[in-house]
């Protein structure tokens, strides 16, 4: 594990392992880089992760403040939502009207003869293409829906159609690269992936889009409380 994941990790560990009540900080920069023998540039680079993904907030000539409302809630981040937008960028590969097959048309609730948009964009970090999603929304939905669109934040444009996001329902496969999918992302045929099957959910219970991705640099990280129902029922002792 590189320094600074490893600092990141334990930062995030010490932060949900304590706690006392009220406002609480971390240790300034110069201590951090004592404490875990690095670089200020490495206890940098975590802090930024630190605040990216919500646990922390640095206010210059205060300190850095731990979130509380953050520590109250199990945390759920990965290799995409840890970075901010200016480092993702987006191209569109395709777009298609068409009739839906019966799965999607179940699952979006459509009457006969309506259809759906299919498309299919790159997604680049810092520059480097580690993802390929195909997605499909109903087009009575997004009767506008553009390339311009398709290349900025999805969940964006839903919200500015007057739609409330209520739920994100996401799987996970371990796969392999294709050969179609190692030439757009630049990288060799049968090389470890992650499949990512998501469902978009408005409040009310409908689904407004049906994604999947192939991941080439995928990794995420999970802070949330034990479960003792479920540890009982996997014992049989429920």
């Amino acid at each position: 594990m590189k320094k600074k994941e490893f600092v990141t990790q334990d930062l995030l560990s010490k932060i949900y392992q304590r706690d006392e009540n009220g406002p609480r900080k971390l240790p300034p920069e110069r201590q951090l880089a004592v404490d875990y023998g690095v670089s200020r540039f490495t206890i940098r680079q975590a802090l930024e992760k630190l605040v990216s993904i919500g646990v922390v907030r640095v206010v210059q000539g205060s300190g850095i403040w731990i979130n509380e409302h953050a520590r109250s809630n199990p945390l759920v981040y990965n290799s995409i939502t840890e970075k901010r937008f200016d480092q993702i960028r987006y191209r569109m590969i395709s777009l298609h009207k068409k009739l839906p097959d019966g799965e999607a048309q179940q699952a979006f609730g459509l009457a006969e003869g309506e259809y759906i948009w299919q498309f299919c964009r790159l997604r680049f970090v810092d520059d480097v293409a580690v993802q390929i999603e195909v997605s499909r929304l109903p087009v009575k939905d997004f009767p506008d829906l553009t390339q311009q669109v398709i290349e900025r934040s999805l969940q964006q444009y839903v919200l500015s159609k007057g739609y409330r996001i209520s739920h994100l329902f996401t799987a996970y496969q371990a796969v392999s690269v294709s050969r179609e999918q190692a030439a757009l992302l630049g990288c060799r045929k049968g090389m470890p992936a992650m499949r990512i099957s998501n469902r978009g959910i408005l409040e009310g219970g409908r689904v407004y889009e049906i994604s999947e991705i192939i991941d080439i640099n995928y990794s995420c990280t999970y802070v949330i409380p034990f479960n003792r129902d479920n540890l009982a029922f996997r014992q049989g002792e429920a």
